[in-house]
Formats: C-alpha cells, structure tokens, sequence
C-alpha cells in the first residue's frame, strides 16, 4: 500500500456498524438522558462566561451574535445526528473523520477535540473561580491579589523564561486547584451518573429560568437603543479577536460566545451506551442545541433589556442586572447555578476527554497504555491526571479570552470536518441505512463547513491561529512517530483492547 493510501485509509463503515451492535459498553442512556447530557456540558460555564464580554463588544446585537453562533451549531448538529445514527460508535467527530476522510483527517480531529473536551474545562474552571471567590468575599475572605486570576506577565518572546515577570503576573490558584480536585475524583472514580447530571441541568436551567423571569420586572424597550453600535467588527481574515483586548462586532463576538455552544456533540460521545442509538443519537443533539439556544437568546434579550449596555459588567452581569429588586435569595440562586453548571461541564469535558482517548487508543493512535486501568480504581488514572495537571497549569496562568480562543477554533475546526463527512458519505456510501438525513443536501452541510470556516477565519485572531498550528504540528509529529504507523483502519476493532478499557467505559 502506498504512503498516499495509508494516509488517507478509512475505517469500514460496515465494520463500525457491528462493532456498535458488540455491547462491549453498557447500553442504559435514552433520548431525555441525551438531551441532559448534551445541555449538562453545553449550559454552565458558557454562558455565565461570555454574555458579559458579549454584551461589552456588540451592544443589544450581542443576540444576533448568540443566533450566528446557533445557526452554524445547528447546521452541524444535522450532521452529528446523521453520522451519529449511521455510525453509532464512541469518538464522536474523530469517529466520523476515520469512516469518511481517513487516518490523517481523524488525527486532526481527535487533536482539535482535546481543544473543545480537554482545554475546555480550564475557563470553565476560571469562571468557578470567579463565583466562589465572591462567596467567599461575602464572609470577609478575600484572597491575595496575585492568586486571583490568571495573567502571566511576558515582556519578551514566550520561550524565553527570564522575560516572564513572575512578581507582577496573577494565577487562578482556585480554578488550578479546582481542576486537579476533580481529576482526582475522576482517578479514584468518582463518575457522573446520568440521574446526576439531570440533577445538574435542572439546577443550572433553573438558575437561568429564575433570571429571565425576574429580569422582565425590569425589562425598558428603551435600553435596546442604538442596537448594534459597533456593526459586524472587523472583517478581514484572522482579525477578529484581538489577544488580550476586549472583541468588537457582531462576528468577532460571535466567534467569542460561540463557547457557550460547545457540549450539545458530547451525546454522540455515549453512542455506544444509547438504548436505541439510530433515534436517541439525532434527538438528543439536536434537542440539546435547539433547548440550549432558546436560553440564551432569552436570556441575552432580558439582560440588555434590563441594564442599558454601556453599564453591563463583564464579571457577574446577571447578578448585576437584578440588584435593583434588592432580592439577594435571587443572587444566590444565580450563584449556586453558576457554582453547579461549571463544576458539572468541567467533570463532563475531563470525562469526554478521557473517552476521545479511549477510541483512540483502540484504534492504535496512541499507545495502550493511555487507556491503561488502575486495578483498584478501575478508571485509566494515568490519563486523568496528566489531562489534569495540564489543564490545572492552563487554567493558572492563561487568560480567560485567549483560553476561550483556542476552544473555538479547534470545535470549528471538528464542525467542518463532520460537515464534510456527510458530504462524502452521501457520495460514496449513499445506499448505507440512515435513520436521520440532513435535509437539503448538500445545501445544509455546506452551509455547515463555510459557517464555521467563516467564524474561525474572521471572527478569531491570528495569534489563536498561530498557537493552533504549532500544536497541530506537535501532534502531527507524534502522529507520524507512533499512530501512522500502529493504526491499522482495515481490521475490525477491537476484541483484543487493552486490558480495562472496556471495563472504564
């Protein structure tokens, strides 16, 4: 076979079709499990972190941000709900990149979702921080200045250490210290059940439910005035999002609160648990995406609605906005929704990296021994805790936009791949059973890739691109080490797994 072929093999889509049906994992999660999942990652530190800098940067038209966002989510889920009926396999879009557009195409994606699963849970965990340091401000414990957010100093190139000015920088001690707690849970296995995570969803909907409802007493037309004072931003290629500066314009902000959609795909993820897989997968994504977004225009409309722009705050904007009903119950109940949707999309984005390893070590990416299982714990703890500390250090010192940035572009990145995979697909494979189409092919899954290119190219900066593209080529190296040569696409995986793995899942 030559080099070309091999790097470019797929997996048999008919292969993959009888792996599902193996049960190697238990099958317990329906559709309603789904949709919680999907709003139990996708609801929580998105938007409690972004509305406030959304609003700063686009005014009243932060709302056709968070609709530009959701349409190009929605064009994607069709295609995660197709592919994930016709293929129901754990490894969500990698997954779908091995069956459609081969092994290098796969490697690509499975490195960009540990940009949505794994980097993901960092300004989650920052904005944790954030919420429990005003808890703890309301007993009188306010923590040292340099320990409460993360802002490393540099004042020459970043390679060179001694330019990095350690005694004026600021770490996110909570948010690090945070991230290693639930990472030693996850070792020692603590796991999320789906009765849990439902538990979570009610808490943090609620929370958001209590806003809206509350925020209309204070709701003035008038506020929505001068709806988009800073039009659609700059639109020239990577010069959206400016590092370290506030996002001006309806696109880079779109680019910026496009965060708060990531997690509807993560039900995609628990394929190989679903019941019924062929209708769960397709209700569960695109129910989540379809609920999820509704929330947020709500809540976007009543925010600008209740407080003229000008004077929304980037840190706690909705606690901002109801003060003047004197309600601190109200407070509280949006503090604790807060508390409880970033802790639970922070445990959900560790476990769905540990589960994008998982397929990849079966599949002979990376090596065995990266899903290898403690034989007291059960759980693959060597993954864990390196994801961990990673994870842990990001949070410490990098800024909360720059973080947010790099998880855009890596879930854009996996949207346009999936897109094209139905494309391809359709092409290729068109007698193949599906239980759900995207309707208005190839329209929508156009639509669905030119979208997302769209957002990543204009809306992010070229600094979040340059840091993308030198971790692609890290990985890249890695993958010609080890994964290009180990993988071998044409065999059925996996009887033979490595020893535990199955027994994680």
């Amino acid at each position: 076979m030559s080099f070309a072929s091999r790097l470019f093999a797929t997996t048999n889509v008919d292969n993959l079709r009888k792996l599902s049906k193996q049960k190697i994992l238990r099958r317990a999660l329906t559709a309603k499990d789904l949709i919680a999942i999907g709003l139990g990652t996708m609801i929580g530190g998105g938007i409690f972190t972004t509305i406030g800098t959304g609003v700063k940067g686009a005014g009243p038209a932060v709302i056709v941000s968070y609709l530009l966002a959701g349409l190009t989510s929605f064009f994607a889920a069709l295609c995660y709900a197709e592919l994930g009926a016709m293929v129901p396999i754990a490894g969500s879009a990698y997954t779908y990149a091995y069956a459609t557009l081969g092994k290098l195409f796969a490697w690509i994606i499975g490195f960009a979702l540990i940009f949505e699963y794994g980097i993901s849970a960092a300004p989650v965990a920052q904005q944790f921080s954030a919420a429990i340091q005003d808890v703890f401000k309301t007993i009188g414990l306010t923590l040292p200045a340099w320990a409460q957010q993360s802002n490393l100093v540099v004042h020459g190139p970043w390679w060179q250490l001694g330019s990095w000015d350690l005694l004026h920088s600021q770490f996110d001690v909570v948010g690090a210290l945070f991230v290693l707690g639930l990472s030693v849970l996850l070792s020692i296995g603590i796991r999320e059940s789906a009765t849990t995570n439902n538990i979570f969803v009610v808490l943090k909907i609620s929370a958001l439910v209590v806003f809206v409802i509350a925020g209309m007493w204070l709701f003035h037309a008038a506020n929505l005035h001068d709806f988009n004072p800073f039009g659609w931003g700059t639109l020239r290629p990577f010069g959206g999002t400016v590092e370290s500066s506030q996002p001006y314009g309806i696109i880079p902000i779109s680019a910026y609160v496009f965060f708060s959609y990531i997690g509807f795909d993560t039900a995609t993820t628990t394929a190989e648990e679903c019941k019924n897989p062929q209708r769960d997968i397709p209700m569960g994504v695109i129910g989540a995406l379809a609920i999820g977004t509704v929330i947020y225009c709500a809540t976007a409309i009543v925010l600008v609605g209740t407080v003229p722009w000008k004077h929304v705050p980037i840190k706690n904007p909705l606690v901002y906005a109801l003060a003047p009903l004197h309600m601190p119950l109200l407070n509280w109940i949006i503090t604790m929704g807060v508390l409880a949707g970033t802790t639970s999309v922070a445990l959900a984005s560790l476990l769905g990296q540990t589960r994008i390893f998982y397929v990849m070590a079966r599949d002979k990416m990376l090596p065995p021994a990266v899903a290898i299982i403690h034989p007291r714990f059960k759980t693959p703890i060597l993954t864990t805790m390196i994801t961990g500390v990673v994870v842990a250090a990001l949070t410490l010192i990098v800024p909360l936009n720059n973080l947010l940035n790099l998880v855009n572009i890596g879930t854009l990145i996996a949207f346009t791949v999936v897109c094209g995979g139905v494309l391809v697909l359709r092409k290729h494979k068109p007698d193949l059973p599906r239980t759900f189409r995207v309707p208005f092919v190839p329209l929508f899954p156009i639509l669905g890739i030119v979208l997302s290119l769209f957002l990543a190219v204009f809306g992010l900066s070229r600094a979040t691109w340059i840091w993308f593209a030198l971790a692609l080529v890290a990985g890249l190296i890695f993958f010609f080490s080890y994964g290009f040569r180990m993988s071998k696409p044409e065999e059925i995986v996996p009887v033979d797994e490595p020893e535990g793995i199955a027994e994680y899942m």
